[in-house]
């Protein structure tokens, strides 16, 4: 399990950088209105481009120009999961694994940004690389790391509900019904 948790977070972390490294080589990075280097679209309908911006902060630019503390705080967030994955090893399901492996993978991916901006100064690095837009509806710019993240938190939501709803089956087996006034003597 320790091989595969390991190797499905390097290939992710690296499909990231490759996808990265593509887009900075192929496309100038937009400063000020957003470019679109290629549109996806099904007929007419525009589903979303390729660019390319960079983003100081968190989504939708929250905390702009606070690298440091981003920086810090991804970092501390990851190795948190992994010593929870690490104490609960032999209890954890595959799905709630999983989940947590997307999430510590898309951390590292836009970490791994956050780092090298503060290596190399913002003037030659200005922050995460994002690039996909979505053109069915305004929504910001975001990034593969950014798609890893979101779907290991819809993952660990559905691992937590479907072990709430197993619990709560297994209590009704274990418990039994209460007792009615009519019953009682």
């Amino acid at each position: 399990m320790l091989i595969f948790s390991l190797l499905l977070v390097a290939a992710l972390v690296f499909g990231d950088q490759m996808i990265k490294a593509y887009v900075v080589k192929n496309f100038a990075e937009c400063r000020g209105a957003i470019r679109s280097y290629f549109t996806f679209k099904i007929g007419d309908f525009k589903i979303f481009s390729l660019t390319h911006i960079r983003n100081s902060g968190a989504g939708w630019s929250i905390l702009e120009g606070k690298t440091v503390f981003l920086t810090a705080f991804t970092a501390v967030v990851i190795v948190a999961i992994a010593a929870y994955i690490f104490v609960r090893r032999k209890k954890i399901g595959s799905l709630e694994l999983l989940a947590l492996l997307f999430i510590i993978a898309g951390g590292a991916g836009n970490l791994i940004d956050r780092v090298r901006m503060l290596i190399e100064g913002t003037d030659s690095f200005s922050g995460v690389i994002d690039y996909i837009k979505l053109d069915f509806m305004s929504f910001p710019v975001f990034n593969f790391a950014d798609c890893c993240v979101t779907l290991g938190a819809v993952l660990f939501c559905l691992a937590v509900v479907i072990d709430e709803v197993k619990n709560s089956k297994e209590k009704r087996k274990t418990t039994p019904p209460p007792v009615s006034e009519n019953e009682q003597v």
